[in-house]
């Protein structure tokens, strides 16, 4: 390892596992590379120098164009089931440059997204626009601000070059931070492939070492221990995703990290009026990733990097079958005693009781009956008074009742009601990255060159849990009472 003036400390570990796992590839550079936003938090947090960054060493890493000391390019291999069906995938438009080393110690995968052609492209031009671009910075930064495990925005740069959609469009790079691109599905494309146990278990072994080294068990129990912590880990993050009405949109198998993130913010939006069915994607018409189907799809995805597991786990298949299928059954025990859990504290209830859940989903009918505004519900609760999109649903006499049962819930708890109110406001945020909001930076980024909005917008986004005066602008809904959809344009 060897740092770099910019504070690039790079080893990069994956390229140590077998050839077939990624290609090595040269930089696709770019004309006229410009900084749009950079990450400065991000980098001191990465122990790197921020004025080395936003100068031109900084812009031609970020831009592919050249290369850190110590840096080792790839495009990784996966598979994934997309919609269900299974394809042989990869990183199509994107570059890991390298995995950084903290002066902590931690480890983070540096990846350029738009970076250009790979083996993996399939015809791609490899490449990435700017709106795009931006908007994965804008929400993955906003998942941060809540507390929801995510991959993190370091910069975006143009390209000075267009790319060709349905129109000319300016072309964008992103910087990605994360903790691995470890996914289900580069589990899935090794062991596809069929030919070779000694490469799947050595992937195991990997992801174990890089992010449950806690696991201590030896032999085919260790590989069953993988299993449940990687569902562990998938059912927290997942809960998160529902507590705060958060439609990942694409949950392929691809897309799930198992290092327990957010990954890949495509056709992913958060929701206004609350209604279960609620989805964005264009092309999920059947409603595959709904919002109430996530947690579903969290445990088939689980399902499916299981079976990826099974030789590993026991030499008899269908013994190997019986022992994951029993760790499996577990899921829905995971994922709602961590939804239950973020519900009483959305609630400021800090004990347990019996009737919580029934408590919880009365609320959630009356919402969706009510057509009342998911995150500024929870905000009128805390504060007790009128948000925008609650109107409806505070005049019902079902809501009195309901808020009366809640009421004496609250008064059989030891802690006094400031305290209540306290736990409601850390886990009910005064902001979201809500769509009308987004869309409206990025046209002002994209078309006008402005990027005050969206730096305003940043800027309210990182605290949200603050409930400040200034925040309350971001609590106002759309005019529009058309449906938002989002595209697969990342």
């Amino acid at each position: 390892m060897e740092v770099t003036n910019a504070g690039w400390n790079f080893d990069n570990s994956y390229a140590q596992l077998p050839e077939s796992f990624y290609s090595k590839i040269e930089p696709n550079p770019v004309q006229d590379p410009k900084l749009i936003i950079f990450n400065g938090k991000l980098a001191e947090q990465l122990g790197l120098d921020k004025k080395a960054l936003q100068g031109e060493e900084g812009i031609e890493v970020f831009a592919g164009n050249s290369v850190p000391e110590a840096a080792l390019p790839l495009a990784q291999a996966y598979a994934g089931h997309q919609f269900g069906n299974f394809t042989m995938l990869g990183d199509g438009r994107a570059m890991m440059i390298g995995e950084h080393i903290t002066p902590d110690g931690k480890r983070f995968d540096i990846q350029l997204k738009g970076s250009g052609r790979t083996p993996y492209s399939r015809g791609g031009d490899g490449r990435a626009a700017l709106g795009p671009m931006l908007r994965e910075y804008i929400i993955s930064e906003a998942m941060h601000g809540l507390g929801i495990p995510t991959t993190r925005s370091l910069a975006v740069v143009t390209t000075g070059e267009p790319i060709y959609r349905e129109t000319a469009l300016p072309g964008a790079i992103l910087t990605r931070v994360a903790s691995s691109h470890i996914r289900v599905g580069t589990f899935q494309y090794v062991a596809g492939k069929g030919d070779d146990l000694d490469e799947l278990k050595e992937l195991a072994e990997y992801t174990i070492d890089r992010h449950y080294s806690y696991i201590k068990e030896e032999g085919p129990e260790r590989y069953l221990t993988l299993l449940k912590e990687v569902m562990k880990r998938q059912a927290e993050l997942i809960a998160k995703w529902q507590l705060v009405g958060f439609i990942h949109g694409v949950m392929n198998t691809d897309n799930m990290a198992l290092s327990g993130e957010t990954i890949d913010y495509g056709p992913c939006a958060f929701m206004d009026t609350f209604d279960p069915a609620t989805v964005f994607s264009s092309i999920d018409t059947q409603g595959r990733y709904a919002y109430r189907n996530q947690p579903a799809i969290g445990a088939w995805n689980l399902a499916r990097f299981a079976e990826t597991l099974l030789p590993l786990i026991h030499e008899d298949q269908k013994e190997a079958i019986k022992l994951a299928e029993k760790e499996l059954g577990y899921f829905a025990d995971f994922y709602y005693a961590h939804w239950l859990n973020g519900m009483r504290k959305k609630l400021g209830l800090f004990n347990e009781e019996k009737e919580d859940e029934k408590l919880f989903e009365d609320l959630l009918k009356l919402m969706q009956e009510n057509k009342a505004d998911y995150t500024n519900t929870f905000l009128a609760l805390t504060f007790d008074k009128e948000y925008e999109g609650t109107e409806d649903l505070l005049k019902s006499s079902e809501y009195e009742e309901w808020k009366k049962r809640w009421q004496e819930r609250l008064e059989r708890q030891e802690q006094s009601n400031e305290d209540s109110q306290q736990l409601m406001k850390d886990n009910n945020p005064a902001v979201i990255p809500r769509n009308h909001r987004v869309e409206e930076a990025l046209k002002a980024a994209t078309e006008q060159s402005d990027f005050g909005v969206m730096m305003e917008l940043l800027d309210a986004l990182s605290n949200p849990y603050s409930h400040e005066n200034d925040q309350q602008e971001y609590c106002k809904l759309p005019e529009t009472d058309q449906p938002f959809v989002t595209y697969c344009g990342t």
